[in-house]
């Protein structure tokens, strides 16, 4: 599977020191099926040649020189647009920006931007300086409003040596925002999403804890295929992988900490929003809200230390053995205000033979709308790339395909809209 197989992704370049991240996003996208056509100012081209970018997309560039009406092919400002299922401007100049705000078309990257109707995603990339130019900020909010999303800058130092805000973003950003444009679905479109993820960790003293092989991987596959579809993700994690600017996350220890934090993204996820497309008499706004969802991934600790000690217990007191008293942990499913909220349930299993029944029993137990089922096994442990998981409804059962775990989590979406479909 490619998540962008077949889809048609137009890039404009222009004349920023961050060109050369450009060439990795062609890369990033045609490792996952996408046809890649670029456009470049003269600017560009002082940067990287041509010859470069039709290299590593495998088409020919247009720029102000190649401009072809003669024939039916995508070779001009009006054609390309019409082949293109988005528009991506990375990097985009402050010049660029400026011009593109007032509607000025001279030359192929801003007469292409001007006749594209569809979304236009723009990745600004200038000195500090020049980004908070009240000219440029004036510009940037009247492009919010004509159709263009502008993919936020990052703080580092620049190619001017000043350190400051106006690097364009990493490429893995723009793929992902690139990816949820390209692949959202009404379904989950600006549906409201939480999930736990990875192991708890249950606090013995301040230098030592109890915790699980947990990786947090599945969390952020779901929490990344969910974002694609077009959700709004609060991913509530202890796990230290970087996550995605376009995923809103909140890092965590104990499980204390995550039943709080599942409980406040809840409260805040079921709470409606008025929405101007819903007006029932010209007058009146109906209160709108697509029912969220909540994914228990988290490997959550069965037991905590009875008596967590502040300090670092030393050795010499404690002796030669050991024995730490443990208590029996909150329930975080047990614990949460499932009223109103579809909320699925992760189990991961050792024994085959009492797998299902036990999920069976957690379905039922927990009050879920479906669960699940993981059996750990030699090919498939905790930390492993892929998966291979048993979804269990009320009423019905479906067994994924084993495979990567974003892979997994779009299939398991993708089953879940099927099912729920509201």
């Amino acid at each position: 599977m490619r998540l962008l197989e077949n889809k048609n992704i137009l890039i404009g370049v222009t004349g920023s020191i961050a060109i050369y991240k450009s060439l990795e996003l062609i890369r990033l996208y045609i490792k996952e099926g996408a046809n890649v056509r670029v456009i470049m100012t003269n600017g560009a081209k002082k940067f990287i040649r041509a010859l470069t970018f039709e290299t590593i997309s495998q088409n020919k560039v247009l720029d102000d020189s190649s401009e072809d009406w003669s024939t039916n092919t995508p070779n001009n400002h009006i054609a390309i647009g019409k082949w293109a299922d988005i528009f991506v401007l990375a990097p985009t100049t402050a010049n660029t920006i400026n011009k593109l705000s007032n509607g000025i078309a001279d030359n192929i990257v801003t007469q292409t931007a001007l006749a594209y109707p569809k979304v236009k995603l723009l990745a600004p990339a200038a000195n500090t300086n020049m980004m908070q130019n009240p000219l440029t900020k004036a510009s940037l909010k009247m492009l919010k409003l004509c159709n263009f999303k502008i993919i936020d800058t990052t703080t580092k130092e620049l190619a001017c040596k000043d350190i400051g805000d106006g690097a364009m973003a990493l490429v893995e950003d723009i793929f992902d925002l690139t990816a949820k444009e390209l692949l959202k679905d009404d379904f989950w479109s600006d549906r409201k999403v939480v999930i736990n993820g990875g192991g708890t960790i249950e606090k013995i003293d301040d230098v030592r804890y109890i915790s699980n092989f947990s990786s947090g991987k599945m969390a952020l596959s779901l929490a990344k295929a969910l974002t694609y579809r077009g959700a709004d993700v609060c991913l509530i994690t202890s796990s230290e992988l970087e996550t995605s600017k376009s995923i809103y996350t909140i890092k965590v220890q104990s499980s204390a900490e995550m039943l709080q934090y599942c409980n406040d993204a809840i409260r805040v996820a079921k709470k409606g929003k008025m929405s101007d497309a819903t007006l029932m008499d010209n007058s009146q706004m109906k209160l709108i809200q697509k029912k969220p969802f909540f994914f228990a991934v988290a490997a959550v600790s069965d037991y905590t230390p009875k008596f967590p000690q502040n300090g670092k217990m030393k050795k010499e007191d404690i002796g030669d053995e050991w024995s730490l008293p443990l208590k029996k942990n909150t329930d975080i499913l047990e614990n949460i205000d499932k009223d109103g909220v579809y909320t699925i349930g992760f189990k991961a299993e050792l024994d085959l033979k009492s797998a299902k029944e036990n999920a069976t029993k957690m379905l039922e137990n927990k009050s879920l709308d479906g669960v699940c089922l993981n059996i750990l096994d030699q090919t498939n442990q905790f930390g492993s790339d892929t998966n291979q998981i048993t979804l269990l409804l009320k009423k019905s059962e479906f067994q994924l395909e084993r495979s990567s775990k974003l892979e997994q989590s779009l299939q398991l979406v993708d089953r879940l809209k099927e099912e729920f479909n509201d």
